[in-house]
């Protein structure tokens, strides 16, 4: 198995109907690198729900610190959302490579979230790869950034 940014590989992975293709395209991809755990959905379900699985892959990885998370609904958003309200996530939205980019090296982003109606296999293949190959820049500022984003967990 490979390493995620020098610690251990271990990928939690999850979606929803809207992201259940992309889920098991991207899986078998990176099973050939990386520990893939799939979380759900198992089977396509027209009226699952994306919380379900937001909250799955969250509690996994706030857990498992050298973890990260991948989650795909219809937009990302939805995933986003649900899997954000769990203490120590740092869930982002990437539509590009760029966005995968800068959301682990500037916010130590733990947990991708890709939109299945949205994001073709080849492109999400080429964002999954670059935040899994990027490291957090442990700089100064971005130190005091995400220890402010703690202040903000404690008051909820």
């Amino acid at each position: 198995m490979a390493k995620i940014n020098g610690g251990v590989k271990k990928i939690y992975i999850g979606a929803d109907h809207a992201g259940f293709e992309l889920k098991e395209k991207l899986k078998n991809y990176l099973k050939k690198k990386y520990n893939i755990i799939d979380l759900g959905n198992k089977k396509l379900e027209v009226n699952d729900d994306y919380p379900v699985f937001g909250r799955r892959v969250a509690l996994k990885v706030a857990k498992d610190k050298k973890s990260l998370g991948i989650l795909i609904c219809g937009s990302g958003a939805g995933v986003c959302i649900a899997a954000n309200k769990i203490k120590s996530i740092r869930a982002a939205v990437a539509e590009h490579i760029k966005d995968a980019f800068l959301a682990r090296k500037d916010d130590d982003v733990n947990v991708l979230c890709l939109g299945g109606r949205n994001t073709k296999f080849q492109s999400a293949k080429k964002i999954v790869d670059k935040f899994l190959e990027t490291k957090f820049e442990a700089v100064k500022k971005r130190i005091r950034r995400l220890n402010e984003i703690k202040k903000l967990e404690d008051l909820s």
